[in-house]
């Protein structure tokens, strides 16, 4: 592979989210050389926790289990946040206004209505996600569409976010394997922006802008029905999406068959990711629909699944610029990847 220094920096723009992004390879090592700086190892002090099995009655309240039997035995739990973002109990997002004065400014206020979920993704407290097999993840999925399902009844809720912390620097206050669904009572700016990017896309193009998402060169791995790339103009170092093939708004269309490939390659990604960077902490997010999108929408919205590893720390110049500087090239990123060989 050629030294990254005989590569002229680029600005890349991403088709589905409008950002740039500066690819900058004399800031870097060699791609391959890539590595979480420590890793995310579970603690020798740390056996057990409010999450693990026998420990139940240490969590706020149970939403449904998986098996949904009562008995003592479960393979997922959703309970409710113990620290929630938002309250669950207030009767809705009702506009407020504390500063009557400000009323001509554009200052908008809602109550803080919402829900705020957990997701334990097994009763032990040293198995990670990646540790599962593709049935184990694609039932980890199922409860997430099944949340989700349930979180849609309330009128009142409009964009539902399912996300994973692994990891203290990810953002993990737990080291026993969970993730997070948030439900919202409004669309937050990066969706709104990301569909107005696909709209622009398909009025320009007829097409949706994730079906023709590039993948010459980008290609880590696929499956029956999901694709694994590194996006054209990924933000983060060894940052991956993965794609249903075929064009799907909801995530929470999901059917069974689906989710057990969509966690088979998942799971595939994570061992990956894990073995050629130092089991680095990450962050994946699912990026779906608004839940009352109309029907006129549905033609360019496609969800997907975003894994960013936590390699490199964002600086002043991302958080007030809002563009990206990323040391390694997508192509460099999933050719380390496509070649990393797991061990039996």
């Amino acid at each position: 592979m050629a030294s990254p220094q005989g590569r002229s920096p680029e600005l890349r723009k991403d088709s589905v989210t409008k950002r740039w992004v500066i690819f900058s390879p004399a800031r870097a090592k060699r791609p391959s050389d890539f590595k979480a700086k420590s890793p995310t190892t579970q603690s020798k002090q740390q056996q057990e926790c409010p999450f693990c099995l026998g420990h139940e009655h240490e969590c706020a309240p149970e939403i449904f289990r998986v098996p949904s039997s009562s008995g003592p035995a479960w393979k997922i739990r959703v309970i409710e946040n113990l620290y929630p973002a938002l309250s669950r109990t207030l009767d809705g997002p009702f506009a407020q206004n504390h500063n009557p004065n400000a009323s001509g400014s554009g200052d908008q206020v809602l109550g803080g209505f919402g829900f705020h979920d957990v997701v334990i993704e097994n009763p032990v407290h040293s198995v990670q996600l990646s540790d599962q097999s593709p049935q184990e993840l694609g039932e980890v999925l199922l409860v997430y569409k099944k949340r989700i399902q349930q979180l849609a009844t309330y009128d009142s809720i409009k964009y539902v976010q399912v996300f994973k912390n692994h990891g203290v620097s990810a953002g993990a206050s737990m080291s026993h394997s969970h993730s997070q669904i948030l439900a919202l009572p409004v669309v937050p700016p990066t969706v709104s922006a990301r569909l107005d990017s696909a709209k622009e896309f398909f009025h320009e193009t007829g097409k949706c802008s994730i079906c023709e998402v590039r993948v010459e060169g980008l290609l880590i791995d696929e499956s029956s029905h999901f694709i694994s790339v590194v996006p054209f103009a990924a933000s983060f170092p060894f940052e991956i999406w993965i794609i249903p093939r075929h064009h799907s708004s909801h995530f929470h269309e999901l059917d069974g068959a689906k989710a057990v490939d969509l966690g088979s390659l998942l799971k595939l990604m994570l061992r990956k990711m894990s073995f050629q960077l130092n089991d680095p902490p990450f962050n994946f997010m699912i990026h779906t629909s608004p839940l009352q999108v109309p029907d006129s929408q549905l033609p360019y919205i496609h969800w997907f699944l975003q894994i960013v590893p936590q390699l490199a720390g964002v600086g002043g110049f991302e958080i007030g610029s809002g563009c990206y500087i990323n040391p390694v090239f997508p192509e460099d990123a999933a050719k380390v990847l496509r070649e990393v060989h797991i061990p039996e």
